[in-house]
């Protein structure tokens, strides 16, 4: 094994001809005898070199394992990179970079957790992996307390009311998280989503022209988000607004036709409009775009692949 550590270190040193390059089984010997400090190098040099698809990967692969395998994260998460801007759809690709960022994460967490461990960050990723577990009671008491010590901290009261809403549909819940929301609103104006949310609060409580503001205000804060037209243009459907409800539908449908609700919306703005054509039109669109999402759904919950491009989500049509 000396033998191929020694003719591989002096081929990658040599200039870069077919004969000088190490060859893909003598860095493969290398990295899987443990010498993996100094197969790194080289396989960064063969890897950079490689024009075959499948010796690159080969290679990009090993780099990736020894990096995993001597601690260094940096390195392992350098082939990584390299390897998903290659070969992005790749599933030994997608499972390792899983891997490789997940062992990243917790190796940060760690460092954080000895280095400061009176700090709101080791709070806020507790409060985290609480939300993860399905704990959210403790999960909301964890990120109260990160708002005791940090109460201009944007995105926390969002969090909370966000979790508000996902338990038990009381008013009580509602109306805190309305008040989360509302408090988040003051730390953080921008926050397009809190103003969608209590737009749509205020839509299921029937109070439309709070929720046109609400929805307005998201519209203006973040121009692609397509939810927050077709919010705005339901609640003026809702509203009798029937005219004023074309113009936010027409831009959610742009921004995404996969959406079966903007089809949906806009198909009634315009039936009530007195346009049968165009209301005809956007009700199949609507019924074809629900069709996809229920297939997409089955071949997830069925565990069958569709096609590579359907998989992949849709940019907004301009």
């Amino acid at each position: 094994m000396v033998s191929v550590l020694i003719a591989a270190i002096a081929a990658a040193q040599a200039p870069p001809t077919k004969s000088a390059v190490p060859s893909t089984r003598s860095l493969e010997q290398l990295a899987e005898s443990g010498h993996c400090r100094e197969a790194l190098p080289l396989l960064k040099t063969a890897v950079a070199r490689a024009t075959d698809p499948e010796t690159k990967k080969r290679l990009g692969l090993d780099g990736v394992h020894c990096g995993m395998a001597i601690h260094d994260l940096d390195t392992a998460a350098g082939f990584i990179r390299g390897l998903n801007g290659t070969f992005s759809n790749d599933p030994e690709v997608l499972y390792l970079t899983v891997h490789v960022y997940s062992d990243l994460s917790i190796s940060a967490s760690q460092k954080l957790m000895v280095s400061a461990p009176t700090s709101y960050q080791v709070r806020l990723l507790n409060a985290e992996a609480l939300e993860a577990q399905g704990k959210w009671d403790d999960a909301i008491t964890e990120y109260r307390e990160v708002l005791k010590r940090n109460p201009n901290l944007p995105g926390i009261h969002d969090r909370v009311g966000r979790l508000l809403l996902a338990g038990p549909k009381t008013d009580a819940n509602k109306q805190g998280a309305r008040r989360e929301f509302e408090e988040e609103l003051k730390v953080d104006p921008s926050n397009a989503g809190a103003e969608y949310i209590l737009g749509e609060l205020a839509r299921q409580s029937q109070q439309f022209p709070a929720a046109i503001e609400h929805f307005e205000r998201a519209t203006k804060l973040d121009s692609g988000f397509a939810d927050a037209f077709i919010g705005l243009g339901r609640t003026l459907l809702e509203a009798g607004r029937n005219a004023d409800a074309l113009a936010p539908l027409q831009k959610a449908e742009k921004l995404r036709p996969d959406n079966p609700a903007a089809h949906l919306y806009l198909g009634t703005a315009y039936s009530r409009a007195g346009n049968k054509e165009e209301a005809k039109r956007e009700f199949a669109l609507h019924e074809e775009a629900s069709a996809k999402v229920r297939q997409m759904k089955q071949e997830i919950e069925t565990g069958v692949p569709g096609s590579q491009q359907s998989a992949e989500p849709q940019k907004a049509a301009h």
